[in-house]
């Protein structure tokens, strides 16, 4: 067999409890994912309520999770693999990193300044200030920052903390996503019978 094992660790386990905690372990991130496929924002909702409504669903082929191990942006662009990242995220009890730099790439394409207002307060008042509900883990000095910008805000207000969140996420959550069952998982080839029920 041409499957590598990773780790020595798990060898000492009995297999038959590490397949079944594995199953246990796929079956939650799946239902998380769903969640999150179902409940993401797609600005073309209203147009196309038949025909793409399904289509944002379907598992990606090996081939295209393997691109996501190449950039961390390859991963955020992608939808099913943005979902999958949210459902790991929420599985380490740190999903306000990614729904900060969601709700900032949100933030960067508001075009009346009514919303762009309302928009900087909600952010500041979920992810910024001291007790926050979704508090990231930024430095004084841009919590700071952000409170005077958020007075007259404009596009660039959550910069810094978005930068700082964005290299937080690629330099650890990332790596440790891309080391995770469920996405080695998804690199595996279907077996052939699953494969064919698809047809």
């Amino acid at each position: 067999g041409g499957r590598m094992e990773r780790g020595s660790r798990r060898r000492s386990e009995p297999e038959e409890d590490k397949g079944r905690m594995k199953r246990t372990i796929i079956k939650d991130w799946k239902t998380r994912l769903s969640y999150f496929l179902q409940n993401s924002s797609n600005p073309n909702k209203r147009k196309s309520k038949k025909a793409g409504k399904h289509r944002n669903y379907f598992r990606p082929s090996p081939e295209e999770a393997q691109l996501w191990s190449e950039a961390f942006d390859e991963l955020l662009a992608n939808k099913y693999g943005l979902a999958a990242f949210r459902a790991f995220l929420k599985s380490e009890f740190c999903e306000e990193n990614i729904e900060f730099w969601l709700a900032c790439e949100d933030f960067k394409r508001t075009k009346s300044p009514q919303k762009l207002t309302s928009k900087a307060k909600k952010i500041y008042n979920d992810f910024i200030e001291k007790e926050a509900p979704k508090e990231i883990n930024i430095d004084f000095q841009t919590k700071n920052m952000i409170a005077q910008n958020i007075q007259g805000p404009t596009h660039t207000c959550f910069s810094a903390a978005q930068k700082r969140v964005y290299s937080l996420m690629e330099n650890n959550s990332y790596p440790r996503f891309l080391e995770s069952e469920f996405y080695q998982e998804l690199c595996r080839k279907t077996p052939i019978s699953r494969a064919a029920q698809g047809t």
